[in-house]
């Protein structure tokens, strides 16, 4: 008897050491790396008690340092965010209109922007350098935003420009850089868009992108036609880019953008984030009541005076139905239009979600099936949903 309990001591013996040899050896490197326990790139919780996105689930882009704002980089994307309740954003420098200039003033052939605005002094100093250079230079811009100090100094150099002179907006903010990449978002290139409101701003490296901005350019610079007159003609309205990810293309209102918005909304699974100066269209809304009602979760956060002063705005029917939406919490302006869709599919660009930016407006939207992207904007809905009224 004595002997076999000696042998039983020792095989106890051996597993403890076998246990203890394993967690040495790969449990607690983990654990220093953060890979066991939480998720790799949780999303930081805000201090609200009802954080709705405190997991991106996504891997982390590489960073890109501003002073005033965020920034992520991959392959073929740069996205930003503005920074409004940075203390530093009283100064109107270091922002997201930093990169927007080192872009020009690496510019070789062309830059054709499309405006709705434009005060930066920095954007008019690179155009006017660009200019200078030899690089062929276009602007597009709102009629009704042409006679301000920055676009009266760019035509006094000689740069082309066109307004649409019609009643509906040009309300593009969009870049083309020599046929190879395209700057847009929400983002309006004034003191205010970039320091006081909250913005995104993507820059996408890819030719096919491209074309379809600058088509969508000289429709207007070159034919004179503006949001009715135009017609469909988006040479690349789906790409893939290299990484696998789908980008969809779309400009209003010859595109028809609420269709292609429509079946994305009624086909998520899980959750719908949204971010929205304007909020009129009813079905849009109604899309995101059905889901709610099958169990979708919906978050979302509008613009405090455009509920104010908006007629049919889709907020009170939001709140009646038991929706998690607020109020924005900034004094400058929630300007996002924004649809994060399961996590996985982020719908941005110009376009509100309103029946001016569908039937008369020209806008433009982008669709990115991305992970990584959405993650990002989830942690911008974060920053906004933090500070929004409850």
């Amino acid at each position: 008897m004595p002997r076999k309990r000696t042998v039983r001591m020792d095989r106890n013996t051996t597993l403890i050491f076998l246990l203890l040899f394993f967690v040495l050896l790969y449990v607690l490197p983990l654990l220093e790396r953060g890979l066991v326990g939480q998720p790799a790139t949780a999303t930081p919780a805000t201090p609200t008690e009802t954080s709705p996105t405190a997991v991106a689930g996504a891997p982390v882009l590489k960073p890109i340092p501003l002073r005033v704002g965020y920034g992520v980089s991959d392959s073929w994307f740069e996205l930003y965010f503005t920074d409004p309740l940075n203390p530093l954003s009283k100064e109107k420098e270091g922002g997201v209109d930093g990169p927007i200039v080192q872009a020009i003033d690496r510019a070789q052939v062309s830059v054709d922007a499309a405006l709705y605005s434009l005060s930066l002094k920095s954007v008019r100093d690179a155009l006017l350098r660009a200019h200078k250079r030899g690089v062929r230079v276009r602007l597009v811009m709102e009629s009704e935003n042409m006679d301000r100090a920055v676009p009266e100094t760019l035509k006094e150099a000689g740069i082309p420009m066109i307004g649409d002179r019609r009643q509906g907006l040009m309300h593009n903010k969009f870049i083309v850089i020599d046929g190879q990449e395209v700057w847009t978002g929400s983002t309006n290139l004034t003191d205010s868009g970039v320091y006081s409101d909250n913005n995104n701003l993507i820059r996408i490296r890819s030719k096919e992108v491209a074309a379809d901005y600058s088509k969508e350019f000289e429709e207007m610079f070159l034919d004179d036609k503006f949001g009715r007159d135009k017609v469909a003609a988006t040479p690349f309205p789906k790409v893939v880019m290299p990484d696998g990810t789908r980008v969809e293309v779309y400009f209003s209102p010859d595109d028809g953008v609420a269709a292609a918005i429509l079946p994305l909304l009624s086909s998520a699974k899980e959750s719908i984030y949204f971010l929205a100066y304007s909020f009129t269209a009813n079905d849009l809304g109604e899309a995101i009541l059905e889901r709610a009602k099958a169990g979708v979760q919906v978050h979302g956060v509008m613009e405090k005076d455009q509920v104010a002063s908006n007629r049919g705005t889709e907020f009170d029917p939001f709140r009646q139905a038991g929706l998690d939406v607020r109020l924005d919490g900034n004094s400058g302006q929630m300007h996002h239009k924004v649809f994060i869709i399961d996590r996985a599919i982020v719908i941005f660009g110009s376009y509100n979600f309103s029946a001016s930016a569908e039937e008369q407006n020209d806008e433009n939207l982008l669709v990115i099936y991305n992970p990584q992207i959405a993650a990002e904007f989830l942690k911008e809905f974060e920053r906004v949903y933090a500070v929004a009224q409850p």
